[in-house]
């Protein structure tokens, strides 16, 4: 990696560091350590999503116009500041507002982020720049959680504001490093403006026009919401109703689908970094959906409770293995799909794709998990063979090289080959696949 790209993947780890101290007991200092209530701390974590989708619509744009530098800063100040807020907050009101301001800011770092690392690589490094980042932001979170879990205390109010004081300062770590990164400079005459010189067009017409594109937010939604949304809700009641575990056992099986994810990140690389993403994506489908009957085999098969246990373990284990192939395929294939000038708003819109998935997950999940047990199992099951449909069917939407950008001859920055339809004219021309 260049200079460039090593200080944004520092940042990025260090700033999932500090969301690791807070996001697994946010739940327990509004409900318990505030004493607000579970009413209150439910509102509080739905506020702190709905900014996300709040924000995200705009984010894109104005990442395009004016860079994701500037942007990523601002948006590490303002996550700071929220924060520092929640961290002393004993008031409804003040709770659910500064929810509000730390989830804005972190939803758009997300896309700021991502614009920054395409920004930094090229089509043959991209691929293993998202897969490093992926596994540098869950180590963090790991991390901070196990150091956070060492120095709370229900008792005390001040350990939890400790915590997030120590996020706030990653944050601002993170603003303060990316200050630093000299990000390539833009050319003169971007590769999709039209012919006669005239700036390119962009917004959400084009980008709805763009079919790959539009089946790729599809199959992110469905992605995320047969998955991450499900993790803290759905599969955890479903765990604790259905199977019987421990509630402290939830925390061992999110423990493995992390040290999976660690340990086997660059030995999947190896393995999918050569071929289709598009079959990979479908592999993943199939993997979720046999983690989901091997959860169904521990809630519904009547086995011994040591023999549920490993099964809901398991179960996180293979969604792991599942994460670690999206992570070098999905977000840079979102890259190479976007317009040069676009790729702001094309990482923002599939952020909002995945804050959607995220807030209807455990809308759905959270009942039906924790009381029809066997229609939950069928229902997700279900959508992850439904991953492995839409993934076939977005293949016939790329070009060789944006399914298997091993293909490409010579490097480049964005690989903007699967255009809108209504693109102007004079976009870059299609990119032959090199036999």
């Amino acid at each position: 990696m260049g200079a460039a790209l090593r200080r944004i993947q520092l940042g990025s780890a260090l700033s999932t560091f500090g969301l690791g101290f807070t996001v697994p007991y946010l739940y327990v200092y509004v409900a318990q350590v505030r004493d607000l209530g579970a009413g209150t701390a439910g509102v509080v974590l739905a506020v702190f999503a709905m900014a996300a989708l709040a924000v995200l619509p705009f984010t894109g744009r104005v990442i395009d116009r004016r860079g994701p530098l500037p942007v990523l800063v601002v948006a590490s100040v303002v996550a700071s500041l929220g924060a520092v807020a929640l961290g002393f907050s004993s008031q409804v009101t003040a709770a659910v507002l500064s929810a509000a301001v730390l989830g804005a800011g972190t939803a758009v770092m997300q896309p700021a982020l991502a614009t920054m690392l395409v920004r930094c690589s090229d089509a043959t490094t991209r691929t293993r720049a998202f897969a490093m980042q992926f596994f540098l932001q869950n180590l963090g979170l790991g991390i901070g959680g196990l150091v956070g879990g060492l120095i709370v205390d229900t008792s005390r109010a001040s350990s939890f504001t400790m915590l997030f004081l120590i996020e706030a300062v990653m944050f601002l770590v993170l603003g303060a490093i990316a200050a630093t990164v000299r990000m390539p400079r833009p050319t003169a005459v971007p590769k999709d403006a039209a012919a006669d010189g005239s700036a390119p067009r962009g917004g959400l017409r084009v980008l709805l026009s763009h079919r790959a594109m539009v089946q790729l937010c599809v199959l992110g939604f469905v992605v995320f919401f047969a998955c991450y949304g499900q993790f803290e809700s759905g599969l955890a009641a479903y765990g604790t109703e259905a199977a019987g575990i421990q509630p402290s056992t939830l925390g061992i099986a999110l423990a493995a689908n992390t040290a999976v994810i660690v340990v086997a990140q660059f030995v999947v690389l190896r393995l999918v970094e050569r071929r289709k993403r598009s079959r990979v994506i479908a592999s993943v489908g199939l993997i979720w959906a046999f983690a989901w009957i091997v959860a169904g085999y521990a809630g519904l098969g009547h086995g011994s409770q040591t023999m549920a246990t490993a099964a809901m373990i398991s179960t996180y284990a293979l969604f792991g293995l599942g994460e670690s192939m999206l992570s070098p395929t999905v977000a840079p294939l979102v890259a190479d799909l976007a317009p040069e000038s676009m790729v702001g708003q094309y990482n923002s819109a599939f952020a909002l794709c995945k804050q959607l998935a995220l807030a209807v997950g455990p809308a759905v999940g959270g009942p039906m998990g924790a009381s029809l047990h066997g229609p939950y199992i069928v229902t997700f099951v279900l959508f992850s063979l439904g991953i492995t449909v839409l993934a076939l069917r977005l293949g016939r939407q790329l070009t060789p090289v944006q399914d298997q950008p091993s293909l490409a001859a010579v490097p480049s920055r964005v690989v903007a080959v699967s255009l809108p339809e209504n693109a102007p004219a004079g976009g870059p021309a299609p990119v032959a696949a090199v036999h």
